[in-house]
């Protein structure tokens, strides 16, 4: 698998609730933001035209655990990593860290899937080049 990638997120106003606490289901668009710039730095992407075929990385399960609050204007540093790598899916696993302190973790597991016209979605093999780049 391939190292950690490491990027980093201040938090906005709007990513808070009441209470100035990050929103928990703002850690899920972390995630997402964070998995897309890990592909990027891969040379892929969340969509890719294969082969003459749309192919897509849907979302199957996603979870996050909350050990201690973020807060407006905070900088937070998210690792991520392929924790597994199935014939069709992904799985990346989060962690979040508030300068030193693991403040939550998460993973998301994604499936290769080609998309027709209709928007129809079917599970395939991953190709052995996206296999290679994420392995």
């Amino acid at each position: 698998m391939p190292a950690t990638f490491r990027t980093t997120r201040l938090v906005e106003f709007g990513d808070t609730d009441m209470a100035g606490i990050v929103h928990f289901a703002q850690f899920f668009r972390y995630m997402e933001a964070a998995e897309h710039q890990m592909l990027r730095s891969l040379g892929l992407s969340i969509t890719i035209d294969w082969k003459g075929e749309k192919i897509g990385f849907p979302r199957v399960a996603a979870s996050c655990d909350y050990l201690r609050p973020a807060r407006f204007d905070e900088e937070l540093t998210i690792n991520v990593k392929v924790s597994k790598l199935g014939r069709s899916s992904v799985t990346y696993s989060f962690e979040f860290f508030k300068e030193e302190e693991l403040i939550a973790r998460g993973q998301i597991t994604a499936v290769f899937c080609r998309v027709d016209g209709e928007g129809k979605m079917e599970s395939c093999e991953m190709p052995p080049q996206v296999r290679a780049k994420l392995e």
